[in-house]
């Protein structure tokens, strides 16, 4: 996990905090919102980092080959 995925990570979870102790509902649905934002960046950057150690792999494999 790099830098930038914890870092979103990080701040989904402080938008939960925030969310579970908030006396309003809008900013409750604000810090909800912001934390799925968080959350989908957080996933997008794992499954890019993922990808490149898959295409990293399959080069190496291709590499062998020749």
């Amino acid at each position: 996990m790099s830098a930038t995925s914890n870092h979103y990570i990080t701040q989904a979870d402080a938008c939960a905090r925030e969310a579970a102790a908030a006396t309003l509902d809008n900013v409750r649905e604000r810090c909800l919102r912001s934390e799925k934002s968080w959350r989908d960046m957080a996933d997008r950057q794992l499954r890019a980092e993922a990808m490149r150690v898959r295409l990293a792999e399959e080069k190496a494999e291709r590499d062998q080959l020749v």
